[in-house]
Parts: C-alpha cells; sequence; structure tokens
C-alpha cells in the first residue's frame, strides 16, 4: 500500500512502535527525508528527536549509486560490491569522502545551532528514514548510534527490499518495516508526495519536537567504605530533589527510572539517580532483598544531598521502585523525607518500620499485577502517615503498557509537587495541575 506521504507513513510507523512509549527513547532521523517521518514517530512514542547525520558516498560519474557512507564521529561504511563494480580508485574514493565530511560538518551547525546534539548514551535509540534502498546509510546511522553509547538499537523504516534484513548485516537489535514489497525498486515509487524535503523542514521539526532535557553531571555519593556512582540533575529554580532508589541496585541506567525523573525535571525538581549497589555487589542477588543494606545507601545518599551545594536547603523526596521502594520506607523512617513514592513497590518488605513512617506516601500499582496490589493494599494499613494507593489501568509489574508510564510520572510528579514545594508557591488542595490532573486527596 502506498504512502500518501512522509508525514502519513510516520504516523503508521509510530503505530507500529508503540511498544517502545514509556521507555527511555531517544529518536534519530536521517536527514533529509527521514526526519519528517521521524518526527512523527517521536509525536507518537512522546520522546526526543535528534538527527542522525550521514552522507551518501556516491559513485563520482553516477552519484546516485551508493558506494558507501559516512557520519559523524568518523564512523564510515563500504559497499565491496559497488566499488569492485565501478572500478573506483582509493584516491577518487577519497576525494568525494573529503567532499562529503564538510557537508556533514556544515549541516551539523545548521541543523543544530549551538545545541549538542541528543544524547543516546544508555538509552534506545530509534534510527528513522523514509525507506531503505542499498541500506548503506542506514547502517552508518546505526554504528553511529552504537559509537555513541546506545545501549539498544532499533531501525524502522516504512518501505524496504524484501531482504532488508540481511543488507543490515546485524548493525541494529530491532527491524521495523511496515512494507517489504517484491516489487522493489526505488524509495519514492510508494509515496505519492515524495517532493524534496527542505532544510527549513527539517530545522523546523527538530524545533517542534526536541525535548528540552536539564543536563545532569556525573557525582560520587560516598556511602560509608564504598563509592556510589549517581547522576545529579538540578533544574533552574528548583523547588526539591528527588533521590531514585531501583530494586536491583542501580538506579542511573533504569530507563523506567529516567523517564520518571524527565517527567520531574520538566516540573522544576531535581533527581539524583545513584547505583545503590556497587558492580561487584550487583552478582550477588541476595543483596537485592538485603533492605537494611540498600536504606542504608539511600540515607547515606540524603546526608550527602543536604549537604550538597547545588540542592543544599531543598526538599527531598523519595522515589522507590520494587524492592527499593521497600528501602525507600525504611530509610523514610529516619531520613524524614518530604515526600515518598513507590512504582510497584514491595512496601511489605519494610513491615517493621512502616508505622514509623511520617512522610506522605504515595503508592502507585498496576491494575494488572494483583499479587503486588495485595501487598500494597496490606502495607497501606499499616501506614500511619498520610498516603494513597493509586492503581494505573492495565498496567503489569513494569508498567510497559502503552501510556501506563505516563501515568506514573503524573502521579509522582503531582504528589511531590503538593509535598516538596514552598508554602506559598503550593497548589489549594483540590485545586488542578497545569497539565489538568486533579490532586489527588490523600487517605488513611
Amino acid at each position: 500500500m502506498p504512502f500518501a506521504n512522509r508525514l502519513e507513513a510516520g504516523r503508521r510507523l509510530g503505530r507500529r512502535l508503540a511498544h517502545l512509549r514509556g521507555q527511555d527513547v531517544v529518536v534519530l532521523g536521517l536527514p533529509r527525508g527521514g526526519v519528517p517521518v521521524a518526527a512523527a514517530v517521536a509525536e507518537a512514542l512522546d520522546a526526543p528527536l535528534d538527527v542522525c547525520l550521514v552522507r551518501k558516498l556516491g559513485v563520482p560519474y553516477q552519484p546516485e549509486l551508493a558506494m558507501g557512507a559516512i557520519g559523524e564521529d568518523g564512523v564510515r561504511v563500504l559497499n565491496p560490491d559497488v566499488l569492485r563494480g565501478t572500478g573506483v580508485s582509493d584516491e577518487d574514493l577519497a576525494r568525494v569522502e573529503e567532499r562529503e565530511r564538510r557537508v556533514l560538518a556544515e549541516r551539523a551547525g545548521r541543523y543544530r545551532g549551538e545545541g549538542p546534539s541528543a544524547s543516546v548514551a544508555g538509552r534506545t535509540a530509534v534510527v528513522v528514514d523514509d525507506g531503505v534502498a542499498t541500506g548503506s546509510t542506514a547502517r552508518v546511522a546505526c554504528r553511529v548510534a552504537r559509537a555513541r553509547g546506545a545501549a539498544r538499537i532499533v531501525l524502522a523504516v516504512p518501505v524496504a527490499p524484501r531482504d532488508f534484513a540481511r543488507r543490515l548485516g546485524g548493525d541494529a537489535d530491532e527491524l521495523v518495516c511496515l512494507e517489504t514489497p517484491w516489487d522493489f525498486a526505488a524509495v519514492g515509487q510508494f509515496y505519492d508526495d515524495f517532493s524534496q524535503t527542505e532544510d527549513d523542514e527539517v530545522t523546523a521539526c527538530l524545533r517542534r519536537h526536541r525535548h528540552t532535557a536539564t543536563a545532569g553531571r556525573e557525582v560520587t555519593v560516598p556511602a560509608g567504605a564504598v563509592r556510589l556512582a549517581g547522576l545529579l540533575t538540578v533544574p533552574e529554580d528548583a523547588t526539591g530533589v528527588v533521590a531514585f532508589a531501583h530494586g536491583s541496585g542501580s538506579s542511573r541506567h533504569s530507563p523506567r527510572n529516567r523517564y520518571v525523573a524527565e517527567g520531574l525535571h520538566r516540573a522544576g525538581l531535581g533527581t539524583l539517580l545513584f547505583d545503590l549497589l556497587t558492580d561487584a555487589e550487583e552478582g550477588d542477588r541476595d543483596n537485592v532483598f538485603d533492605i537494611p543494606l540498600l536504606a542504608g545507601r539511600l540515607l547515606a545518599a540524603t546526608h550527602w544531598l543536604r549537604a550538597e551545594p547545588a540542592v543544599r536547603g531543598l526538599a527531598v523526596g523519595y522515589f522507590g521502585a520494587s524492592t527499593g521502594a521497600a528501602a525507600a520506607l525504611w530509610a523514610a523512617a529516619e531520613g524524614r523525607p518530604a515526600a515518598v513514592v513507590s512504582r510497584g513497590g514491595r512496601p511489605d518488605l519494610a513491615g517493621p518500620r512502616l508505622p514509623e513512617v511520617t512522610a506522605p506516601t504515595l503508592l502507585i500499582v498496576g491494575g494488572a499485577d494483583p499479587l503486588v496490589l495485595d501487598l500494597n493494599r496490606d502495607a497501606q494499613t499499616r501506614l500511619r502517615c498520610e498516603n494513597r494507593l493509586a492503581t494505573v489501568p492495565g498496567a503489569t509489574h513494569l508498567f510497559e503498557e502503552p501510556g501506563t508510564l505516563d501515568r506514573v510520572t503524573e502521579l509522582a510528579r503531582d504528589w511531590f509537587a503538593d509535598h516538596m514545594a514552598p508554602a506559598h508557591v503550593r497548589p489549594a488542595r483540590g485545586a488542578t495541575h497545569a497539565r489538568g490532573n486533579r490532586h489527588l486527596r490523600p487517605h488513611r
């Protein structure tokens, strides 16, 4: 089925990629025609958009025929079959590459201006083009993303030849293509409107869809004899800072924690994502369930935060997931945070400490996670503080279903905003927040 234009192709591709919504995703469009497609995908996934700059290396006397491609960071892929068949010399190849690298640098400045490229380190990079023919530029784009530290690479296109997977040579971890027709000759034959995309359209797409992420800095949190790696992010005029505790012991690299953290940044809250366990400690599974150990690490981070100049004087909150939620509640009995949020947590593992918690506590559980829901209901009966249990319909334990992690982010954002902001800027009880989410009325 032909596509009306790149926008329609991108919307259809976005629907196919719905399983990635709520994950820590960056969408990378290949200029120029791939960017409008990528913009529609970014909108569908509510993800940041950037360009992945690559240039085809065309045969000197037949520029539309790709003998390879180049990308940022010195990445190059050559097509040996085309080079052999055309007899292009090393000197001719070098001249073409030098010219295309100049174009690459010029376009980087034109599209991004003074701004940096979007960080893909530790995240899922979704590389998008308007179609694949030879696959050279797509392979280079995947390698550029890999060189920049992407944890996972998804190559997504509306149309490609039937041997699409073979041509990509394993450069992507997942391939997504809507149409692989038998009669494939060129990408343009499958679009009603395949007019050239201009630079102005590329920059306009980037302006509309690029998220304004707050830059964080790597920090080291002392905890007794160990030093824990972390990422501290503090938006301008932050009203509080939230320390994250993840069930695996590693909060820095949790895509769900990072997704929620970005939502808190947009609400003016700082975050500390740090590893409760060292690499060596993570190898012992028992440590993940050592709640006093994890709670002790969170308390150490709390003391560090309260002395850290960038956030000194700000209210501190805790966000815990799975066994990390038990650690957050255990630590809350001593650390006295301003608020606690648990996502899919095991508060029952903090049982002896629950009556001692004084911080307002929000327990978020997936509606399709019945065992954990029962554990949270039981734990709630032992809490003496202001508290609420919120269920997210259709969500399972990891909140992987489309839209469910967005709901977690909204709930956490509103709870922290209500309980961590200075009194003179807190919304009135029952007021509606900026995004139209009604305040959660607490109960005991």
